[in-house]
């Protein structure tokens, strides 16, 4: 890591009390308490639409591309009102709950919101399963899950396929705009010009810390979606959570600018609430860093100076090497940033390190880039990490009001959590949420994690993988791979973005590789460079536990329909080798085909 000063902000991680349990396992929690939180999230709404009725709330491209739409609190709070009446007026409740097909976007927020003033649930549903074709599984699965009663999607056009092949005649369609043909559908704007009654302040008073905000489906990567009830007490007491480490927030009104998806936890309860909950202003990226989406999170870039900044590591690389090459684009950034945090994988640390050295030749001083530990379940902030120990693949300590238990399975230490922010569990599905708890009611995150220095425990913990990724090689030897994907990625940058490894019951650890750019797939000096990468960090891990033996790239573009990445850019170890099983036959034929990198040659 550059050793450098960074641009002051006032961070606060806690300090860690750590025990042993009488069967073993250790317990460790913030020394601070956590501080007072609403009841319910649509009180900082009012509130910050009392204070600052005319500060904007949410801006996104407008239809022409070019200007802003924006909309302030106080006009916030009265489309909320409006809505939330339209919503009480048409019974809707947990059992008959709101499902969102559509993105991110100022008419999903207020739809969103109005739910959560009045107290009815509702899902926003991954794009991917709406826009992708086929036969909508996942989609008419969740929505069999869900029974909803309003089906939300902004462009009716768009979304036409889905709302006519997976939508119940007994839930009402309700669209913005291009209201798709041959059924009865509805307009947010009749919503919106709802005469809002004394109903919905009664309703709103009735809203608790127990009532169901939301409910988020997982990606899904072993099973079918799970419903992950999201409670008020877990959106209010999270976004505490995320104050009593990040002080700065409370201080003045953030700026973000942000893509990560609603339907995900870090962009609809971390990074939304965050912006809510502080009076900030979001800036809704209409791109994503995909080939052809990461331009437009270029352009509004190049526009908007966020003062915080949130992404996923294939983000922060395309941001960092974007920053580069564009002096302009370098100097916006940079221009009021006070803190970076990156979730959803490993951070590369040679990306970390080019943005700081990029942070100092532009500003004088680094950003500090802080990560964590959370997941759906946990709404999701839940560990963090101190500025001073952040490097890649830490995720420090248990912030305010968390407590962590490390319990021993399959040889690692299992983090399993408990507190305000904790789901109560899945959404019809009783055995899978018995399933995720144990009998002192610590939910079973499956995240491995082990000590930054055993020594100095105070220091917090780095990640150790999923324990559900592990398998055994033939001989029975344990792959643990969260540590050696981890290895791998440094030890192969900046040829190879992200790695799989395959694969149980073989007798060598073989790689599938994600190119970098695609003309690594095919350039001699880049594969021999591998291939010596390869032999090197085999003699320097020579168990067989951690030496790859063959490496064939990754050709064909990942699947979100099929599992294999997820809306956020992370991959699905389990879905990509399930779907390609000629690739891995290849990395284990005798002799090997052409395309794949052995690393025999270069081994002696």
């Amino acid at each position: 890591m550059t050793e450098a000063a960074a641009v002051p902000v006032r961070l606060s991680v806690p300090e860690m009390a750590i025990t042993r349990a009488a069967d073993g396992s250790l317990r460790a929690r913030a020394k601070t308490p956590l501080g007072a939180y609403p009841k319910r999230l649509t009180e900082r709404l009012e509130h910050w639409a009392g204070l600052a009725p005319d500060r904007v709330f949410l801006a996104e491209r407008g239809p022409d591309g070019t200007g802003w739409r924006r909309i302030t609190y106080g006009e916030t709070l009265a489309a909320v009102g409006a809505i939330g009446q339209a919503l009480l007026d048409r019974g809707l409740s947990p059992e008959r709950p709101i499902a969102i097909l559509s993105g991110n976007g100022i008419d999903h927020a207020l739809l969103g919101l109005a739910a959560l003033h009045v107290g009815v649930p509702y899902a926003p549903i991954s794009v991917a399963y709406s826009t992708t074709g086929g036969d909508f599984a996942r989609l008419r699965h969740i929505l069999a899950v869900l029974t909803p009663g309003l089906v939300f999607a902004e462009d009716g056009a768009r979304f036409a396929p889905a709302l006519t092949a997976v939508v119940p005649a007994s839930a009402e369609i309700v669209v913005s705009k291009n209201p798709p043909s041959g059924r009865a559908v509805s307009r947010l704007a009749d919503l919106r010009a709802t005469r809002p009654g004394a109903a919905v302040a009664a309703a709103a008073h009735r809203v608790g810390p127990e009532t169901v905000a939301k409910f988020l489906f997982t990606s899904g990567s072993t099973d079918l979606p799970k419903g992950v009830i999201n409670t008020q007490r877990m959106l209010c007491s999270n976004q505490e959570m995320i104050l009593s480490v990040m002080r700065f927030l409370a201080e003045a009104p953030p700026v973000l600018l942000d893509w990560l998806p609603w339907n995900h936890t870090f962009g609809g309860n971390h990074n939304f609430g965050i912006a809510l909950y502080n009076g900030g202003t979001l800036y809704i990226d209409d791109g994503r860093p995909v080939a052809g989406g990461i331009a437009a999170t270029l352009r509004n870039l190049r526009e908007i100076a966020p003062s915080v900044y949130f992404n996923v590591p294939k983000g922060w690389e395309e941001i960092a090497l974007a920053c580069r090459d564009d002096a302009a684009l370098r100097a916006r950034f940079f221009s009021r940033a006070e803190l970076f945090f990156y979730a959803g994988a490993s951070l590369a640390q040679h990306v970390w390190d080019l943005l700081d050295d990029l942070a100092i030749a532009t500003i004088g001083k680094r950003v500090t880039m802080l990560t964590g530990l959370g997941a759906t379940e946990t709404a999701p902030f839940a560990l963090c990490c101190h500025p001073a120990y952040a490097r890649s693949g830490m995720v420090g300590v248990p912030v305010a009001g968390v407590e962590l238990k490390l319990a021993e399975v399959e040889g690692k230490w299992e983090a399993r959590l408990r507190g305000p922010n904790i789901t109560p569990g899945y959404w019809r599905d009783a055995e899978k949420t018995r399933a995720a708890f144990d009998d002192e009611g610590f939910y079973r995150s499956g995240d491995a994690l082990d000590w930054i220095d055993p020594a100095a425990p105070a220091h917090g913990f780095r990640f150790d993988g999923r324990i559900a990724e592990d398998f055994k090689l033939s001989s029975g030897t344990w792959v643990h791979v969260g540590r050696l994907r981890a290895l791998l990625l440094e030890c192969l940058a900046p040829h190879v973005r992200d790695v799989v490894i395959a694969a149980p019951d073989r007798d060598a650890i073989c790689v599938l590789a994600l190119p970098e750019r695609a003309e690594c797939i095919d350039d001699p000096a880049i594969r021999a460079d591998i291939a010596r990468r390869l032999a090197a960090f085999a003699r320097d891990y020579p168990a067989s536990s951690m030496r790859v033996a063959r490496l064939a790239f990754l050709s064909d573009p990942l699947s979100v329909d099929a599992g294999e990445i997820t809306d956020k850019g992370s991959l699905n170890q389990r879905a990509i080798l399930r779907n390609r099983p000629a690739l891995i036959d290849a990395l284990y034929a005798a002799p090997p085909p052409a395309g794949i990198i052995t690393v025999e040659e270069f081994a002696a």
